[in-house]
């Protein structure tokens, strides 16, 4: 049985300290929408792309844990570094082309620690 066809998308879960906070940071920032949330969950999108934040207490029993690393793969990486550039979020010699992995690729962290990358495939 192959899976190839099954895998569309992925949606992650990031830690976040203030939700209203950080929704506002991704409008700002990234251009992600929030489309429902509360206190404790929200869920951003931007064009088919989907992120969620969760908070978390940053306590022991319930620990915050950041540093998760998440990347958004584009058609086009200098329309979303021009978009990312425009919006404050990164400048633009952050664009490293060409890597040995075979991406264009940047980066940037949200108000959590999260790590942020825009790649494209070459």
């Amino acid at each position: 049985m192959s899976t190839q066809s099954n895998f569309r998308q992925i949606e992650p879960v990031l830690p976040s300290q203030d939700i209203k906070r950080d929704i506002a940071w991704y409008q700002q920032y990234t251009g992600f929408e929030p489309i429902s949330y509360d206190t404790g969950y929200a869920v951003l999108k931007r064009d088919h792309l989907y992120i969620h934040l969760q908070w978390h207490a940053d306590t022991e029993d319930d620990p915050l844990l950041g540093g998760s690393v998440i990347k958004l793969f584009v058609k086009d990486i200098d329309a979303a570094l021009e978009d990312f550039v425009e919006r404050g979020t990164v400048q633009a010699q952050k664009l490293s082309k060409n890597t040995p992995w075979g991406t264009h690729e940047f980066g940037f962290y949200d108000l959590n620690n999260n790590a942020i990358f825009l790649v494209q495939d070459i």
